[in-house]
């Protein structure tokens, strides 16, 4: 599983000219489904996201998560993170899990953040526009694979 996270000070996603999504301060997560991902990784990432310290305190140090701010979460999915590139210029996307699996996936990703922050989203599998005001700017990219998370 790949997201990159961006902190913004706003962010919204349309399709075909209308607004699906939309917060104001908070994180615009682009979040990629990899074959092999599962419960684990998706509880994994989420409670990473949650509490990841990337927004700045009183002293101005980034110290603070997106929940202790009371911001918002866009996420979106973006197949193409599971992109790979080995050789040539033709991305391989064969590492994308299928689309029916990496939906429901998505979709409890969404779930288990939205326990917590408000969460808006895009359409799964749809051709969107996404604005966005990256504050900072601040981009961090998280990777969590199955592999990552045996354990002895």
């Amino acid at each position: 599983m790949r997201v990159v996270v961006q902190r913004v000070s706003q962010a919204s996603v349309e399709i075909e000219g209308c607004t699906v999504g939309r917060i104001g301060t908070g994180l615009l997560l682009l979040v990629g489904i990899e074959k092999g991902d599962g419960e684990k990784e998706i509880e994994f990432m989420a409670d990473k996201i949650l509490n990841l310290r990337i927004f700045a305190d009183k002293d101005g140090k980034m110290n603070l998560s997106v929940q202790e701010i009371r911001g918002e979460i866009l996420s979106v999915s973006q197949f193409t993170l599971a992109s790979r590139i080995k050789k040539g210029r033709r991305p391989d996307f064969s590492n994308a899990e299928d689309p029916e699996k990496a939906e429901a996936l998505y979709s409890r990703f969404n779930v288990l953040l939205a326990k917590v922050v408000p969460v808006g989203t895009g359409v799964f599998g749809a051709m969107m526009n996404i604005h966005s005001v990256n504050n900072g700017p601040v981009t961090i990219i998280l990777e969590k694979t199955a592999g990552d998370l045996k354990t002895s």
